[in-house]
């Protein structure tokens, strides 16, 4: 709105306030009317005949003021209009006045504009009879409100609400209007003192014009709540310093999408946005939303049109028919969605579930036969549901104001009117009653036709417009029941009703705190926001063809849970064949065991899923790497947990470990068998024969050889490892010791029998041979003793041999120590072999050096062999070869030594005889 300012001397325009108080101006009985460029009380005054009262024309005469109290007064200044604005609405009078802005009409037509004449008001047509429903529970709110006793007491709202025509251009003169005055003219006081025109806005129902609107009215901290806009860009406090709403941001919407799909498991999605600031800062808030929960992307974003764009909806339906995405989130407007359906049904695009955003989420122009097959099952956030008690009795007793048809006032009740009746108030249209039209009455009853307008089943816009002035009324209680001097302004100070400036009444607006007789709470965050709450709703398709949309859930936020979504699955209606959710992933969840791996050049949800390496485990799904075991653990076969490493070692429950414990034990019993046959028959020659004893010590060592090698058989602990090699090698060096002097003896005993050699026995006598296997044998004793000493052989678990397996094995400490050990040994056997072969062919019956010539042969011949299979076997497998090689060469002496004696003794008796032995060439040794 727009004024001239004009002083006395532009006074002949100016209409007379001495004779009529027009609309617009000071009430005569509350101030001083202006008077001939005087002031007089307004009982006093009067006007000289022909005085035209019409704003704009020239006065002909001059006032006069009259009576006793007549006294000059100052000059007062005045702005006069430019012109106003015709905006259709309705207004009720009232001691403090709430404004309001609703889409009343769906469409506007602006004129052009050739600047060559005044430009002409923009109209209004389709009216919008939902958004006129949403007015009228404003203005039910506000009679609901004087009627209580308790909550303003002692003063009447008032309110006066405009028609936006669904056209920022509109809301904005509207908006402007309520803030400015509708007055023609306006007398400026010297005070220039007095309240706004309204105190606060409820609406607008668009984030782009209530951001355009907020912009401007945040400047003079009017309060603006909102009830429908809900971009998350209105919690800018910087920006938005003095705006409210009672519906949730946009920023809780894209939160409570978000947490739709993962209860789903959707994590490939489309999204089709308006292409305005409520469906732009929805995709940039659900892009970044999206990004930061690393469980969904986005498979395309598209803007949808404004208008019927046939080539651009092609395109887009033909990006959604090629995708792999089966759900579809639409943030925009009822007219979107009918534009793009209508390509969507001649494409014939079927299969998707449908996300619906709460500007369309109920929206039943879409809820048509044609349509449904397509969007049937459609999952939508919407506005939380309230019951408004006695709001169908306040609608259905609303009348038109005949008197005043064709004024801007009231008259977009008589559009309603017309719009519900299809008729037309007197007088009609040209040719209206000729083609058949009715004249409206006034007298109709809305009761007797079927219109959405009484349907108050389903209230949620509504219920925020009923909230949103609740929230007002309960800011300006507050603000009228101040305790001076405790009030929160300057000194402590309170508002009055007759200053009060809208700034003030933000204060108390940010501080309410309140609850609605359906049970909600109200009340506003530090950015304006009201406490989230969302209806789930769910779009059913009936077999009868008939369609119902159901609330199948809420999502709310909660101050110590959090955002917390509540669906019951057995209420929703899935659109598909098997009546389940849908899938709807770019690439199937790599399972536990597996890892992700991009795939270059795609969203991050397309990945591969490759299984862990050996060794390494993953117990989650979509895991982006795998983890490495602890040292003694290893991968599961499904890689993902780790389990114990198998231990290895030569046990005594595996087969290879029976064989050898049984085949120790056998040698054990028949060395104690052997030996007691020999001691059965000890006084026999063949017994006797060779030093008995050294036989007795012989068979003892090969005892104690047999039963070392069970000490290679279990799990290796320090004193098996330690008394593993000293055992074998101090038995096999009493045993080999035995051999060599025995294999001595017999070759002194040769080389006695000729003439001259018998000085060569008294070197082997028994006394001799018992101190040259000590001696031998403590030298091994000593080998042994220096080894554990210095570097002790020690258990190891070596895991080199195999990854998922612990050998358990004994280090040997000194490769050194155990090398001289068995050299030891070796020397020892070589040097009776040597002997042994040279004495093979004495002439003698039962010559033993050829026994023990075969069976040292045997014998080296078997740790010859042991000296690389042992180097080249790993783990327990060394273990064996070891036991295996004291086992063999243990038998071997053993069956060679004693198997022809026994043989002789048990079968052959006869041979077992001094004769039979010595023969008549016989050289031999017998015990004396």
């Amino acid at each position: 709105m727009q004024y001239t300012h004009l002083d006395s001397t532009h006074d002949p325009i100016l209409p007379d306030p001495c004779t009529s108080t027009p609309a617009g101006y000071p009430d005569p009985e509350r101030s001083w009317a202006r008077c001939g460029g005087h002031a007089c009380k307004p009982s006093y005054w009067k006007a000289e005949a022909g005085t035209d009262m019409v704003l704009g024309t020239t006065r002909s005469s001059k006032e006069e003021c009259t009576g006793p109290d007549w006294s000059p007064a100052p000059q007062l200044s005045s702005c006069l209009s430019q012109g106003q604005f015709h905006l259709s609405g309705m207004d009720k009078a009232g001691d403090v006045i709430l404004g309001g802005l609703f889409e009343m009409h769906f469409f506007s037509v602006f004129p052009e504009l050739s600047f060559t004449s005044e430009p002409q008001h923009p109209t209004c047509h389709g009216f919008d009879i939902l958004g006129f429903r949403q007015a009228q529970t404003m203005a039910f709110a506000i009679d609901e409100i004087n009627r209580n006793s308790k909550l303003l007491p002692n003063m009447t709202l008032g309110y006066s609400l405009f028609d936006n025509c669904a056209k920022l251009g509109i809301g904005f003169r509207a908006a402007l209007a309520l803030i400015s005055g509708q007055e023609a003219q306006i007398l400026i006081e010297e005070s220039c003192e007095g309240r706004a025109p309204v105190l606060g806005i409820v609406g607008d129902s668009s984030s782009t014009r209530s951001i355009a609107i907020s912009t401007v009215l945040g400047l003079y901290r009017v309060p603006m709540v909102s009830y429908f806009a809900t971009c998350s860009c209105l919690s800018d406090r910087k920006k938005f310093p003095s705006f409210f709403r009672t519906i949730p941001s946009d920023a809780f919407q894209v939160n409570s999408m978000i947490q739709i799909l993962k209860h789903f498991g959707w994590t490939w999605v489309g999204l089709l946005v308006s292409d305005d600031d409520y469906g732009l800062h929805a995709a940039r808030s659900f892009q970044s939303d999206l990004s930061l929960s690393g469980e969904s992307c986005l498979a395309y974003l598209e803007v949808l049109p404004w208008g019927n764009e046939a080539a651009e909806l092609r395109r887009i339906v033909d990006v959604m028919k090629k995708s792999t995405a089966h759900v579809v989130i639409v943030f925009a407007h009822e007219s979107h969605m009918i534009n793009l359906m209508e390509e969507v049904v001649r494409q014939n695009l079927t299969g998707l579930q449908w996300l619906a955003s709460e500007a369309w989420s109920t929206a039943s122009v879409l809820q048509t036969s044609d349509l449904m097959p397509y969007l049937g099952g459609t999952l939508g956030i919407a506005i939380r549901r309230g019951d408004i008690p006695g709001l169908r009795d306040y609608l259905s007793e609303i009348n038109p104001n005949i008197q005043h048809n064709n004024s801007y006032g009231n008259s977009i009740v008589n559009q309603f009117w017309e719009f519900t009746f299809q008729c037309r108030f007197a007088p009609p249209p040209v040719g209206w009653v000729e083609n058949g039209g009715k004249v409206c009455t006034g007298k109709e009853d809305l009761r007797t036709v079927e219109t959405e307008f009484l349907d108050i089943s389903n209230l949620r816009p509504e219920y925020n417009v009923y909230k949103a002035v609740y929230a007002l009324a309960y800011a300006l209680h507050g603000l009228l029941h101040c305790e001076p001097g405790s009030g929160p302004f300057k000194e402590e100070s309170c508002a009055t009703l007759e200053t009060l400036q809208p700034w003030q009444l933000v204060y108390y607006l940010e501080r309410v705190n309140f609850t609605t007789s359906f049970g909600d709470q109200v009340s506003f965050d530090e950015n304006g926001d009201a406490l989230p709450i969302y209806d789930i709703m769910n779009w059913h398709w009936l077999p009868d063809g008939q369609t119902k949309v159901q609330n199948v859930g809420e999502v709310k936020m909660s101050a110590f849970n959090g955002e917390q979504l509540t669906l019951d699955g057995d209420k929703i209606f899935w659109n598909f064949e098997s009546n389940k959710p849908p899938r709807s992933v770019c690439s199937e969840v790599c399972p536990p065991g597996t890892r992700m791996v991009r795939k270059k050049g795609e969203p991050e949800c397309c990945f591969d899923c490759f299984p862990c390496a050996e060794g390494k485990v993953n117990n989650k799904t979509n895991s982006l790497e795998c983890f490495s075991c602890p040292e003694d653990f290893w991968s599961s076969l499904q890689r993902d947990l780790c389990v114990p490493k198998k231990t290895e070692f030569l046990s005594y429950q595996e087969p290879l470990g029976i064989c050898l414990t049984a085949a120790s034990l056998l040698g054990t019993f028949t060395c104690t068998v052997v030996l007691g046959i020999f001691i059965y028959h000890r006084k026999t020659p063949i017994v006797r024969a060779n030093n008995s004893e050294l036989s007795f010590q012989l068979l003892l060592s090969l005892k104690l050889c047999f039963l070392c090698s069970l000490l290679f058989i279990g799990r290796p602990r320090l004193w098996t490892c330690q008394l593993r090699h000293a055992a074998f090698g101090i038995s096999f060096v009493l045993c080999v010791s035995c051999i060599l002097v025995k294999t001595m003896v017999v070759l002194a005993v040769f080389k006695a029998s000729k003439p001259g050699g018998g000085a060569s026995l008294k070197w082997f006598g028994v006394s001799q041979q018992r101190v040259t296997v000590l001696v031998l044998t403590s030298v091994q004793a000593a080998i042994c003793t220096a080894w554990l000493v210095t570097y002790s052989p020690a258990p190891h678990k070596n895991t080199h041999y195999h990854n998922d397996k612990i050998v358990y094995e004994c280090v040997v400490g000194s490769t050194v120590g155990f090398s001289v050990l068995l050299g030891y040994i070796g020397l020892l056997a070589i040097v009776s072999f040597l002997i042994a072969f040279l004495a093979r062919n004495l002439p003698d019956n039962f010559n033993e050096a050829k026994l023990i010539t075969f069976s040292m042969l045997i014998f080296c011949a078997v740790w010859v062999a042991f000296i690389p299979a042992y180097i080249s076997s790993p783990g327990k497998h060394a273990d064996a070869v070891e036991v295996f090689a004291i086992l063999a060469s243990s038998f071997a002496l053993l069956v060679a030594l004693f198997g022809p004696k026994c043989y002789i003794i048990l079968l052959r008796p006869e041979r077992n005889t001094k004769k039979a032995i010595m023969g008549r060439s016989t050289i031999g040794t017998t015990e004396r």
